[in-house]
């Protein structure tokens, strides 16, 4: 009666699992789970087991097997004398005969667990720490685990304590977490070899991913791949006649038919699972013999006999083969090679307890052959699989000979052909290649001694048809996937937003960078018609959902969003791929001598002052062509200068469309305001994206100590190179009496005009905005110049200028004070002359400017605060040319001024440029000077941005996570009178708290209700956030109103875990690493792309109302 109604139950569960009990439901099968489940099992199934293991303790081991048999209603088939045959002839039924199979594996499964499950205290010898310990190796077999999820596959005691933190460091290693994922716990190599393959507490999932883990590291490490059972404790007294099961003739009938089913190979009657159970019975009682032979006193006689029993063959009337003789013929079965090497384990157990037998009794001799023996048969092994890997290996050089000689064979018949493919493989890498070789010894960039670039074709292939083009002006366009957004990133001034979109002005950027438009691509090329399908079928498929059935998604089509068709980034807009437009623009003949800085200067001023007279006269009404013409004919035009001629655009009709379709996208998402491609506004934004986009990567890269030039991503590369080159094209498709007339607003900022008097200061103006809105509107005036100036002179001496006019702006806003640190060396060329200018610029402000006696520490801050935008001239003059950067510039460090200043054309000795063209800089320094705003500033009446721009970063968050909560728990709700808030939520871009997911704190933006999170968004991050929620620990991104997700805090347990909702409680600490990838991201304007990817992943997120945050 002891065993009857827990061998009931494991049948029970034998039977649902062999599909016997289909009809009753899921009731049943959700029993069995929580019958086997980790909270529950202790007081049922593991309760079972030690219920039958007591029971048969007490019977005679046949009378329990039958009983078993009877049970599993399995007697029928082990009892007759040919079994297997009538099994597989009378038996037709698949059902019937799988359901056999699976209850015999269980059957086996079972006894498996009676004999080997002997560490629960009074049954083996153990205690509860052996107990917890086989627990926790059998969890970490299967893969390494994180502290949480192998507490919760852990039993739990009375005090809801699991053990496990007094025995895991005997048995694993942790392994702490990298920038994602947890801290690990591994198992130590040395306790692998207690791995059970039938632990009782696997479920069948587990046991088949413990069994593949561990075959695997059994051949990472050249082993062989058999997984015997283990040395097992002693049981106790009581149970010590439990291992006679495995020596019983019920239990050697059950595996003789097994292996005799398996031997004849025939029919469905048996499985290999079936098989391996056998295997790892006969295994464990090898073990049981083994460790009795080991452990026995000498005038005992060990009463376990099992090799012996195995020896013997069958009884008469069957006299089949005996189990040692089966198992030597399974050695050699071609369809069990996954088990040959427990087959191997098996014999060689076995010969060792027979020679541990025979010592006594055998001659030495004897020995000696038998060893011998065991060496010739392990011999012939070794000599077989050196055999077939050296016809592997013949083979394969065969295969490879003929391969080679049918290309030899190739190349002869197509020589031609052949040429033609070399060729344009060298140009494909020459246009991959990051930096191409160039002849010339010194690289520049720009001005008349321009490194020459040889032209390189360039082939791309569309994304969506496959397709290879080369990319040229007059072919069709092709296309990059881009994503365009505003950014806060560089800001020193979050409170200073575009008040009214539709009156801003973008001529100028204010140095603050109070909102820029930023660039990004995934890298993708399409046909630009192979996109416009794409996106219309995007467009129609979203349109067709009923309205009802209408939920966010991770994409807007509205506003012209999509998803990469291959990667599916999130973007909203498409970059044309093109040639170096300066190649096109210039290819006049440049006859006459390139004039210096002083006379380029008045012949662009002659140029700029007849253009604006002849705007003034076409603005005067009724006034007919003839008399335009007399004008102009009357008028002094400059030498060369055709402001008459118009420029035939150079692009074919597809890229032309594109350039417009991308500058009004820049334009749409940067002032947000409707699409208006003849808006005189949209060149201004493309200009300042391409400006923006490059500030912000130079600035990653210095953040990273990266050097300027060194191996970029493939996508930040294409992204950088095609949307400079679109900057510097546009000109092309808008009107050029508008680029001309942004020109001279722009020159009048640096050469004083009186035209223009609503103009800003120097100190309001970005110089790097300014020198790339100055380079690329600069060819809309040179179109019209034959006099013989090069495009490239015009870039010098503009570059020139923008950096005299910066170094202005850095010695009027540095703070430099005498500080007793003088060098005793007497001050350089550098020094005395940085000096002198500064000597000049306190005549010209009136002596407001301090007295410094010493020129070493100015020449550091101009050259620290000159740097960055040096590095940023440098990027947009490299891909705007082509030129590749000196390899002195590739690599980090940080003497990189010299060699800089060499790339772009300029003196080491910055403060000469200003020497060599003293008549025309004494002029432009008075203007600069005498500018209202710059007395104010120096009086003290207002401030400015002094250089090089410190880096923004998240703010600074404390190491113990407590400190965060203290903080929280003071704040109230600003709009509730007091009330603590029930969602505190941290800004970690500028640190306010705010009150979240309230209705308290909801205000209206754009006609619409949203929370305080969303709203905080678009006056700190033009629409992007990054918020931490103090009460779950949890950080949360948000781009717009529709668009977020929930991301790993970068505090971590002692355990190196997360715990988002605080539902564990243990102690966090910040992980700085985590901190650093999430300001990355924040930095490379990744967020959105990572909102993106995540609601792609779970569609849940898509359901969130993200703007009530």
């Amino acid at each position: 009666m002891l065993i009857e109604h827990p061998l009931r139950c494991l049948v029970l569960c034998a039977q649902v699992h062999a599909g016997m009990w289909r009809r009753n439901g899921f009731s049943l099968v959700n029993q069995i789970y929580y019958y086997h489940n980790v909270k529950c099992r202790r007081e049922m199934f593991d309760k079972d087991i030690i219920m039958l293991q007591t029971g048969v303790s007490m019977m005679d081991p046949n009378h329990f097997l039958m009983i078993m048999l009877s049970r599993f209603e399995l007697y029928q088939i082990f009892s007759a004398p040919d079994c297997g045959k009538r099994l597989s002839s009378e038996i037709t039924h698949k059902d019937v005969v799988q359901q056999n199979n699976t209850l015999i594996e269980e059957m086996l499964y079972l006894i498996i667990m009676l004999v080997g499950e002997r560490f629960t205290p009074g049954v083996g010898q153990v205690n509860a720490t052996d107990e917890i310990k086989r627990e926790i190796i059998h969890q970490l077999s299967i893969k390494p685990m994180a502290h949480s999820e192998l507490v919760k596959s852990l039993p739990e005691d009375e005090n809801k304590e699991t053990g496990m933190e007094s025995v895991i460091e005997a048995v694993a290693h942790f392994k702490k977490p990298g920038l994602t994922g947890k801290g690990m716990y591994e198992l130590k190599p040395e306790c692998a070899k207690e791995f059970n393959l039938y632990f009782y507490h696997f479920s069948r999932a587990e046991q088949s991913k413990a069994e593949e883990a561990q075959r695997k590291l059994k051949r990472q490490n050249r082993e062989d791949t058999a997984l015997p059972p283990p040395i097992l404790p002693p049981f106790c007294p009581l149970f010590a006649s439990l291992v006679n099961i495995l020596q019983s003739d019920v239990m050697l009938c059950v595996m003789r038919t097994v292996l005799q089913w398996a031997v004849e190979h025939t029919g469905c009657a048996w499985s290999e699972s079936m098989l391996q159970r056998v295997l790892h019975l006969i295994g464990m009682a090898l073990q049981e013999e083994k460790q009795h032979l080991e452990n026995v006193m000498e005038e005992h006689v060990v009463t376990f006999t099992f090799t012996q029993k195995i020896s013997k063959p069958g009884e008469a009337p069957n006299n089949s083969p005996s189990i040692l003789a089966m198992l030597e013929t399974l050695q050699n079965a071609p369809y069990l090679e996954v088990h040959k090497d427990m087959i191997r384990w098996i014999l060689k157990t076995f010969n060792a307890i027979k020679k541990m037998r025979e010592s006594s009794s055998t001659s030495p001799v004897a020995e000696t052959e038998e060893t011998i023996t065991e060496e010739s048969s392990r011999d012939k092994d070794k000599a077989e699989r050196k055999r077939k890997a050296e016809i592997a290996r013949l083979r394969r050089e065969k295969v490879m000979a003929q391969m080679s000689e049918m290309q030899r064979h190739f190349i002869d018949e197509n020589k031609e052909l052949f040429q033609q493919t070399l060729g344009l493989e060298a140009s494909n890498s020459a246009v991959l290649d990051n930096s191409p070789m160039v002849s010339d010894v010194t690289l520049t960039a720009l001005g008349p001694a321009q490194t020459q670039v040889p032209k390189q074709r360039q082939f791309v292939t569309c994304i969506l048809c496959q397709e290879e083009q080369e990319v040229k002006v007059e072919s069709k366009a092709m296309v990059l996937a881009a994503f365009v957004q505003r950014s806060t990133v560089l800001s020193k001034n979050r409170s200073k937003g575009i008040q009214d979109p539709e009156k801003h002005d973008p001529l100028f950027m204010h140095p603050d960078l109070s909102c820029g438009t930023h660039t990004g691509s995934c890298g993708h090329i399409m046909h630009a018609h192979c996109w416009q399908r794409y996106f219309d079928s995007v467009q129609a498929k979203e349109q067709r959902r009923q309205q009802r059935l209408r939920l966010h998604t991770s994409y807007d089509v509205e506003n012209g969003e999509f998803l990469c068709p291959l990667c599916e980034c999130l973007s909203n807009t498409v970059i044309p791929l093109l040639l170096p437009p300066r190649n096109i623009f210039n290819n006049r003949l440049n006859f006459s001598d390139q004039p210096n800085l002083t006379q380029w200067i008045r012949t662009i001023s002659q140029q700029i002052n007849a253009l604006q007279i002849l705007r003034k006269e076409e603005s005067i009404p009724n006034i007919a062509s003839s008399k335009n013409s007399k004008n102009m004919d009357k008028l002094q035009l400059p030498e060369g200068f055709r402001p008459d001629f118009h420029p035939k655009n150079p692009y074919s009709d597809s890229i032309k469309e594109m350039l417009t379709t991308f500058g009004t996208a820049v334009y749409k998402v940067g002032l947000k305001v409707h699409p208006n491609e003849e808006d005189p506004r949209v060149p201004l934004m493309c200009w300042g994206s391409c400006a923006y986009t490059i500030q912000s990567i130079e600035r990653i890269l210095s953040d990273e100590d990266k050097p300027l030039f060194g191996p970029l991503p493939c996508r930040l590369d294409d992204c950088l190179r095609s949307l400079t080159r679109f900057a510097a094209a546009h000109w092309t498709v808008a009107l050029l009496s508008v680029v001309q007339g942004h020109f001279c607003k722009l020159f009048a900022s640096l050469v004083p005009d009186d035209s223009y008097g609503d103009l800003p200061c120097i100190l309001d103006i970005d110089m790097f905005h300014l020198l790339v809105g100055l380079v690329l509107a600069f060819p809309a005036l040179h179109c019209q110049d034959f006099s013989g100036i090069s495009l490239g002179t015009g870039d010098l001496h503009i570059f020139h200028l923008v950096t005299m006019a910066h170094i202005v702006q850095i010695l009027l806003t540095s703070c430099t004070e005498a500080n007793g640190m003088d060098q005793e060396t007497p001050a350089g060329e550098e020094e005395l002359a940085v000096l002198a200018l500064y000597k000049t610029l306190r005549q010209c402000t009136g002596s407001v400017l301090k007295e410094i006696p010493s020129g070493w520490h100015l020449w550091r801050s101009v050259r620290a605060g000159i740097m960055p935008f040096l590095k940023c001239s440098a990027l947009f003059f490299h891909y705007l040319s082509g030129v590749p950067a000196p390899p002195e510039i590739q690599v980090a460090g940080t003497r990189h001024f010299e060699h800089l200043c060499n790339y772009l054309s300029l003196p080491s000795n910055l403060i000469s440029l200003f020497q060599e063209n003293s008549e025309i800089t004494k002029v432009l320094i008075e203007s600069w000077c005498q500018n209202s705003e710059v007395k104010r500033y120096l009086n003290g009446e207002r401030d400015a941005i002094s250089y090089p721009r410190e880096s923004n970063k998240l703010i600074g968050l404390p190491e113990d996570y407590s400190s965060l909560i203290n903080q929280a728990s003071n704040f109230s709700c600003p709009k509730s009178g007091g009330d603590k808030s029930r969602a505190p939520t941290l800004c970690l871009v500028c640190g306010t708290l705010l009150c979240s997911q309230s209705y308290c704190c909801q205000t209206e933006l754009e006609g619409e209700d949203v929370g305080a999170c969303t709203a905080h968004t678009y006056s700190c991050g033009s629409g992007v956030g990054i918020f931490l929620r103090v009460r779950e620990c949890q950080v949360l991104f948000l781009a717009g109103k529709t668009k977020g997700c929930f991301y790993s805090p970068p505090y971590l347990d002692d355990y190196g875990e997360t715990d988002q909702g605080l539902r564990r409680g243990n102690p966090l600490h910040l992980c700085k690493e985590r901190f650093k990838k999430i300001q990355r991201l924040w930095q490379q304007h990744s967020v959105t792309e990572e909102i993106g990817h995540a609601q792609e992943a779970n569609q849940t997120l898509v359901g969130v109302d993200w703007q009530h945050l």
